[in-house]
């Protein structure tokens, strides 16, 4: 029998680094793996060759071995990654990848459009930074009333304390709540549109509970910014938001 080779074997022509320089940004937890599945996906490190070792990883993508810790083993609970142990151990590229739920060509177990494609995924998540971007900078320059403020607030704790299975709910409550305190009443069905167009990419990727931790750490950010009257920072808090979730969507999708 052979013995698995104890380096990544990259595809010819192709780097395997290409893609592992410095996270930046604040949604580290996302971008590594993003980077992570674009190197799986694009075959620079190929299917059954070892990733490099957690410390180098670690330090080529500048991410704390926590965060790349909690990177890897929810790529490899989504089948991507295998974690193996002993004198040839070290984390694996999986032999045979995952089929990206929107490319499937035959549509698996809950798909509602499995032949979405990139340009479409692209589209959806640029009308959502639009839309609800303004709408949190929008919300924060309104004067709230008493009501208004405990809802929003307590929204806020139903998402922080809501199960796995309830959470994509009462995300979507918060977001669309976010979108009525706007002021517009012709924005929330826009809102709502699009949360149900970008709940069926949620829905064609794993759930990872270190991104559903650092996004109700965010909506935090963005709540706090709105009850106390800070538009900018209610709107710049909202796109880091939008775009940790969009690199999974992009890395787990495209």
């Amino acid at each position: 029998m052979s013995r698995q080779s104890s380096a990544p074997t990259p595809t010819a022509g192709l780097n395997s680094d290409l893609l592992l320089g410095p996270v930046s940004g604040t949604n580290t937890f996302e971008e590594t793996v993003q980077r992570l599945l674009q190197t799986v996906r694009l075959g620079l490190i190929a299917p059954g060759a070892r990733l490099p070792p957690e410390r180098e990883l670690a330090a080529k993508l500048r991410v704390s071995r926590d965060t790349l810790r909690e990177a890897i083993g929810s790529l490899a609970e989504a089948g991507y990654l295998i974690a193996k142990r002993g004198r040839y151990g070290g984390t694996f590229v999986s032999e045979v990848l995952p089929m990206p739920r929107v490319n499937a060509t035959e549509p698996l177990a809950g798909d509602l459009h499995p032949s979405i494609t990139a340009a479409e995924i692209d589209d959806v998540l640029t009308l959502r930074d639009i839309l609800e971007v303004g709408a949190a900078r929008a919300a924060a320059g309104r004067l709230l009333s008493p009501p208004e403020r405990e809802l929003l607030w307590s929204s806020l704790g139903a998402a922080v304390n809501a199960g796995a299975g309830e959470y994509r709910r009462v995300d979507a409550r918060l977001h669309l709540y976010i979108g009525e305190l706007a002021g517009s009443p012709s924005l929330v069905p826009l809102l709502a549109d699009v949360r149900m167009r970008v709940n069926e990419l949620l829905d064609a990727i794993p759930l990872l509970a270190p991104n559903i931790a650092h996004s109700n750490q965010q909506h935090e950010q963005i709540v706090i910014a709105i009850l106390t009257g800070r538009p900018d920072t209610a709107a710049e808090a909202m796109r880091d938001h939008l775009s940790g979730t969009a690199l999974l969507l992009r890395g787990f999708l495209d």
